[in-house]
């Protein structure tokens, strides 16, 4: 029988609101539910996430009024599963958002394990989540094109999430306590004397500050600083770098430092996942970063 293998990835990867270059790829995806207003979404589908945050911009209550997110059922990852050895596939490499951030990594870990005779499947946890994710699963689909077999797949993507950044500010603080992310007197304070935290993804896949400054600007300043050190030994062919944003002008206070730190994004800008801005709103600023490996260096 002919081997013939799908890449998959999850909703909080932005492909369905990226340009229009990465839509006929072929990359399936399980759709992370969304609720707000009272109603479900499935991310990606029916949610329209410049709508979604300027809904956010607009909440006069929204501690009271937080959207949430959820894992997919396991009713839809089955049909999806399902769907995918209809169409005659025999192998499925699954990239999903950081397992940190929830269970939808191991919901669909689990629901391959009833399709194992039928689908071998392949699963990555990326670390990260938005279009960093999105790009390792870009990354497998080209290698899978190229006929490159799945286990050379798995060590270029490991390779490629260990060299990825995800840094970048939140311009208020609400989202983040009202969700429980920042906790008790921490979040008192925090929000008190104006602490901006400079958030990163650990390569254990876990969202954290590497910094603090004292307003927003301040953090931006240093997020844009520290992605320029990233860099800065780079030809601009060797990576890929773009803005994500939630609110439309969430990423202006980023560009009011990148002519200061020479600092040129060589990719449009991207929207984050509307999952994502259930805990941060739609105040984030932030940069991704894509380093692309040589063919001389090393896979492992």
């Amino acid at each position: 029988m002919v081997e013939k293998r799908i890449v998959c990835v999850t909703s909080t990867s932005c492909l369905s609101y990226a340009p229009e270059r990465y839509k006929n790829l072929g990359i399936e995806q399980f759709h992370i539910v969304v609720n707000y207003n009272d109603k479900d979404y499935l991310e990606g589908l029916d949610l329209d996430p410049k709508e979604f945050f300027k809904t956010l911009e607009t909440l006069e209550d929204p501690k009271n009024h937080l959207p949430h997110s959820a894992i997919p059922s396991f009713e839809s990852i089955r049909e999806k599963f399902q769907s995918i050895v209809d169409k005659g596939y025999t192998e499925a490499i699954i990239i999903t958002l950081s397992s940190y951030l929830g269970g939808t990594f191991n919901a669909i870990q689990l629901v391959a394990k009833e399709f194992e005779e039928q689908l071998k499947t392949t699963m990555i946890d990326s670390k990260i989540t938005g279009f960093n994710e999105g790009l390792l699963a870009i990354q497998a689909k080209e290698l899978v094109d190229k006929g490159v077999d799945t286990e050379t797949i798995v060590k270029e993507i490991k390779w490629s999430m260990a060299h990825q950044e995800f840094i970048g500010v939140c311009g208020s603080l609400d989202y983040l306590v009202y969700n429980g992310r920042l906790k008790g007197g921490k979040a008192f304070i925090s929000k008190l004397i104006h602490i901006c935290p400079v958030m990163h993804f650990s390569h254990e896949g876990v969202l954290e500050a590497f910094a603090t400054a004292v307003g927003t600007k301040k953090g931006a300043k240093m997020a844009v600083a520290k992605v320029k050190e990233l860099i800065s030994n780079l030809d601009p062919n060797d990576y890929i770098l773009f803005r994500n944003y939630s609110g439309e002008h969430s990423a202006d206070v980023l560009k009011e430092f990148e002519e200061q730190y020479d600092l040129k994004p060589n990719h449009e800008d991207m929207i984050v996942s509307p999952v994502i801005g259930c805990h941060v709103g739609p105040y984030l600023a932030s940069y991704g970063l894509f380093i692309k490996r040589k063919p001389d260096q090393p896979l492992e």
